[in-house]
């Protein structure tokens, strides 16, 4: 029988038909770096612990989530989240609301008692971590992990640091703070409060210490220069937060004035008009846009009665008044002044004009370098110029804030753990950055972004209660799913069935797809229809 032209095989044997010699290029399956862990000054895999909220599997999120950061709670209150700045879903419609999720299952913990694994086996090796702030107990808890013995020495009567004597009640409350420090003690962790390291050298020799992470946290007030008479009632923000703590609080007045433009300002004003401030009023001398204060801060100051003098700086301090002078703007942006005067009421003044740190425990420690108030050290490793000695946080040249300060605590961590086993350690090349052009836009439904409660305006300026308020499991796990697993395969099953050649073989749960590249023509279809960007077509070699 003589068969058609366009008959080649028999029928049944299209198995034989190898039509994947036709290609010129052929698909690839690849991991991006998502932005919002590109982002992450804490190192934290958020779109990891994502895929697991988005299933309802919190615990699972919690631990993977844990491996980098070990305070979801406090970080879910406290971290300025520029991961949702960076993240690609702002792009369709409003920002994953990562920083939201992070804190639900940081309570979830808290209410079900989940505790860290306590690590299977020792090191033999002494670590010494100076302060129990976000920096010091961020290393403490890895160091920990990796089987190392660590004795955490604070000069404070509490574990915290900055985030306890920094940050007000209304932004964290301290039963949190406190919950997530304990469960890192409970690894082993062994915490000396009270207990102010003088020497560093010296106290490394009496612990027989082999190694040290130096996380002391800038408590010391910047001051300037004001001329005051007698009577006038002067005080500095730190001083008034960490007040705070203790059992008498401070005592401001009715009219209080905060001289600066950072967060400290803007919580020092805001803790006034909880203290029963008729009047806050923050000085600033420059305009709202240069103000370093986060956005969202202010606005939520202004909304609690906090009034800004923009444009102005403290010329003299009298009792009961400081006298004003208006600034103006450059052509290049800067404040200049004008000349122009006014008297503005006040019972105190509050200084807030940013913190040093005290770095007296390194005299005399060869090799150190010292730099505008800081320590300088190698930026892969965070060590200093002494071997065995490291530091991070606020003793560090970098942006002052709890996200970045436990990053420096991992980061020294690693670093720390591969010098005492004497090990270089090792760096992983960056996969390329997800970006939203790789993302088909197309497939994701519009869901709008969850705002999270708050407190009525009458408490806010009443009380220190918490403002912010938390996500229900129903909205975070909306929240979750609204995750665009941008540049790496969710398994949704699209490469598979829009294949025109059946060359795409699932290999189960978790464990993704492959491509039969003997039957695939490089058509180039999988790319086009994977939503989240995680195919490649890359050219052929013939």
């Amino acid at each position: 029988m003589q068969k058609p032209f366009a008959i080649t095989l028999d029928p049944g044997s299209s198995l034989a038909n190898k039509t994947g010699t036709w290609r010129t290029q052929r698909p690839v399956y690849t991991s991006h770096l998502p932005p919002c862990n590109a982002q992450c000054p804490a190192g934290e895999d958020i779109q990891g612990w994502l895929f697991h909220a988005e299933s309802g599997h919190y615990e699972a999120a919690w631990r993977h989530l844990t491996r980098d950061n070990p305070f979801p709670a406090t970080m879910g209150r406290v971290c300025y989240h520029s991961c949702e700045g960076a993240c690609n879903r702002g792009k369709l419609d409003a920002a994953v609301g990562i920083n939201s999720v992070e804190r639900f299952l940081g309570d979830e913990a808290l209410k079900h008692g989940w505790k860290f694994t306590i690590p299977a086996s020792e090191s033999g090796k002494k670590v010494l971590v100076v302060g129990a702030g976000p920096s010091g107990m961020s290393a403490a808890y890895h160091l920990r992990r990796l089987g190392h013995h660590v004795t955490v020495m604070e000069a404070g009567p509490l574990m915290g640091g900055m985030m306890r004597f920094g940050i007000p009640q209304y932004r964290l409350p301290r039963d949190v703070l406190d919950a997530e420090m304990q469960r890192i003690v409970a690894l082993g962790v062994e915490v000396r409060l009270n207990t102010k390291v003088t020497d560093i050298r010296q106290t490394m020799a009496d612990g027989s210490f082999d190694a040290a992470f130096l996380a002391v946290g800038a408590h010391i007030a910047k001051r300037a220069f004001i001329p005051a008479k007698d009577g006038a009632r002067l005080l500095d923000a730190v001083s008034v937060l960490r007040s705070m703590e203790g059992e008498e609080k401070p005592m401001l007045g009715r009219r209080v004035v905060v001289y600066g433009g950072g967060n400290t300002a803007i919580d020092v004003a805001r803790t006034a008009r909880r203290l029963g401030a008729t009047e806050a009023i923050i000085v600033y001398r420059r305009t709202r846009e240069k103000m370093p204060a986060h956005d969202f801060e202010v606005e939520e100051a202004l909304e609690e009665g906090v009034m800004v003098k923009w444009l102005s700086t403290i010329k003299q301090a009298d009792a009961g008044a400081l006298t004003i002078e208006k600034m103006t703007l450059d052509e290049k942006g800067n404040a200049v002044p004008t000349g122009e005067f006014e008297t503005l009421e006040a019972d105190s003044l509050v200084l807030a004009l940013g913190q040093d740190v005290d770095l007296g425990l390194l005299d005399g420690v060869p090799g150190l370098e010292r730099q505008d108030g800081v320590v300088q050290v190698d930026p892969r490793t965070l060590m200093t110029g002494y071997p065995g000695l490291f530091a991070g946080g606020d003793m560090v040249p970098s942006e002052r804030n709890v996200t970045v300060a436990v990053g420096h605590g991992k980061k020294a961590a690693r670093a720390i753990d591969a010098w005492l086993r004497g090990e270089a350690l090792a760096t992983k090349a960056k996969a390329a950055l997800a970006s939203f052009e790789r993302i088909n836009p197309w497939y994701y439904s519009d869901a709008p972004h969850t705002v999270r409660p708050q407190l009525n305006l009458a408490r806010r300026t009443s009380s220190f209660d918490e403002v912010q308020g938390g996500l229900s499991a129903e909205n975070a796990l909306f929240e979750a799913r609204r995750c665009l697993s941008c540049g790496n395969c969710f398994e949704c099953d699209n490469c598979y069935g829009v294949c025109p050649d059946n060359a795409v073989t699932k290999l189960g749960p978790g464990k993704g797809f492959e491509f039969k590249y003997d039957y695939c023509k490089g058509c180039g279809v999988c790319v086009a229809e994977c939503p989240c960007g995680a195919i490649d077509m890359v050219p052929e070699d013939v």
